[in-house]
């Protein structure tokens, strides 16, 4: 479970880093760009994604391997 959470952390950190970049400097990429009901919303859904990769790491961190 801990592999799963980590990996899932991954994920939600390189799609929010990709959707800041692609806020910032137009560069598209990421799949922050490719949802449409997002459109006005990039800014704070990287932010989100980012905040739930921190989230998910904590809660990886938190559980005992076995």
């Amino acid at each position: 479970m801990k592999s799963v959470l980590e990996f899932l952390g991954f994920v939600a950190l390189v799609q929010g880093v990709m959707g800041l970049v692609q806020e910032l400097t137009d560069w598209e990429g990421g799949l922050v760009a490719r949802i449409a009901f997002l459109d006005d919303y990039g800014l704070f859904a990287s932010v989100t994604l980012l905040v739930l990769a921190c989230a998910l790491f904590a809660a990886a961190e938190s559980r005992t391997s076995r």
